[in-house]
This record gives C-alpha cells, sequence and structure tokens, in this order.
C-alpha cells in the first residue's frame, strides 16, 4: 500500500466520519464513490469495503452523542437493526449477481434522485 492510498483512505475515513455523525451518512454517500474515483475500486468492491467498515461499530459515538441529546429512538433503531441484517443478506446477494455499470448506474440514479426529493420536496419540520 503506499503513503497516497493511506492519506487517501484517512481522508475518505475522516470525510465519511463527519459527514455521518453530521448528517447519518456515510458509507454509501461517501465512502462508496470516494473509493470508486479515487482508488479506482470496483463498484462492487467499494460496496463490501463500506460494508466492513460498518462491521465495526464505528458509528456507535456518534449515536451515543444523539442519544444523550434526546434524540435518538432506541426503539425505532432496534427494528431498523434487525431488519438491516435481512435486507443486508439479500441486497448483497442481488448486488453481486449484476453487473458492475448496472449496479453504478442504479446507485446514481438512487443518489441522484435521493438529492432531488430532499432539495426540492422536503417539508420543512417543526423543531
Amino acid at each position: 500500500m503506499s503513503i497516497n492510498e493511506v492519506i487517501s483512505l484517512v481522508a475518505i475515513g475522516l470525510a465519511a466520519g463527519l459527514f455521518s455523525g453530521m448528517f447519518g451518512i456515510g458509507g454509501g454517500l461517501i465512502m462508496v464513490p470516494a473509493l470508486v474515483f479515487f482508488l479506482g475500486m470496483s463498484q462492487h468492491a467499494a460496496q463490501g469495503t463500506s460494508l466492513g467498515v460498518l462491521v465495526v461499530p464505528v458509528a456507535a459515538v456518534a449515536a451515543f452523542n444523539y442519544y444523550k441529546g434526546g434524540n435518538l429512538d432506541v426503539r425505532y433503531a432496534a427494528i431498523i437493526a434487525l431488519t438491516f441484517v435481512i435486507g443486508g443478506y439479500f441486497g448483497s446477494k442481488i448486488s453481486l449477481g449484476i453487473s458492475e455499470v448496472l449496479l453504478k448506474r442504479i446507485f446514481g440514479v438512487l443518489m441522484l434522485a435521493m438529492a432531488i426529493k430532499l432539495i426540492f420536496f422536503t417539508k420543512a419540520s417543526a423543531g
């Protein structure tokens, strides 16, 4: 591993951690594109690496801060976490069964659709 790769990985990790703590994002939106564009990983490898980061409880500290601030619904999180395991299993099987080009296109459309929704169709909250 070269020093440039290490520096890139450190920058990706810091950016993903920062955005994860700020916005609840990091893996799909930050790490996957960065691994593909800056380190030349395949889409499949970038997604797998992003998921590998999540195996270690990297978000635990940020989640604890939200919990202390009264902004974490433990019941919702527990239900989502349990079903996330099932969805993650089947999603990875589907992903590995399609071509990298199709996977990148689906990923890009998903990110674009979410961005359009957040920018143009999100109602302001009362809080």
